[in-house]
C-alpha cells in the first residue's frame, strides 16, 4: 500500500528543521538538514500509519491538498510517500 500524505517542514532559526504531518496527529519530526528531517518524517509517518493499521478499526484520514494549506515565510510543503507492505502471515 502507498500513501501520501504533506508534511509543513519549518527552519528553525538555528537552522535545524522540525516538520509535522497536518493529517496525522501528533506525527512530528526534526533533524539538522533538510534532508535528515524529510528522513525522519517518513519514519515517523510509516510508524504512525503501522499503529493505525494495527487497530481494529483503523481509521487513516484523507490527505490535505497542498494547495490549501496557510503556510508561514520559514515554512515550505513537502509530500511523503510511505510504503507499506502488509506481510502478516505471507511466507516470502
Amino acid at each position: 500500500m502507498k500513501f501520501y500524505y504533506p508534511v509543513i517542514v519549518r527552519r528553525l532559526s538555528d537552522g535545524s528543521y522540525s516538520a509535522h504531518f497536518p493529517d496525522l496527529k501528533m506525527c512530528e519530526a526534526s533533524g539538522d538538514t533538510m534532508e535528515d528531517v524529510l528522513e525522519n518524517a517518513t519514519e515517523a509517518a510509516w510508524n504512525w500509519i503501522n499503529l493505525e493499521l494495527q487497530e481494529e478499526e483503523p481509521d487513516l484520514p484523507p490527505a490535505t491538498d497542498p494547495v490549501d494549506m496557510k503556510l508561514e515565510s520559514n515554512e515550505e510543503v513537502r509530500e511523503i510517500l510511505v510504503n507499506y507492505r502488509m506481510t502478516e502471515g505471507w511466507e516470502e
